[in-house]
């Protein structure tokens, strides 16, 4: 059973869905159950998850630095240590 390309960029909101069918395709290559066949399949899904991960990661960051002034990592006041 194949199963379709990723989209270029995961959205924020399939993120988690992703890293669980690569979570998924980890488990089962690890597994040793899969033909070579079915093997170069997970991996080529894998392969394409990750890299569709790493650019959401990426837009993530510049959305990031995009909202604060400059670009520096601003404490929220959750984060700010109590005396």
């Amino acid at each position: 059973m194949s199963q379709p390309d990723a989209p270029a960029t995961v959205s924020l909101s399939d993120f988690e869905t992703a890293v669980s069918e690569l979570e998924s395709i980890v488990e089962a290559m690890e597994s040793g159950d899969l033909s070579l066949e079915q093997a170069l399949q997970r991996f080529e899904r894998g392969v394409t998850l990750v890299k569709s991960c790493q650019d959401a990661v990426r837009h993530a960051e510049l959305r990031i630095r995009q909202l604060t002034e400059d670009g520096e990592e601003t404490p929220l006041p959750d984060d700010e240590p109590t005396p």
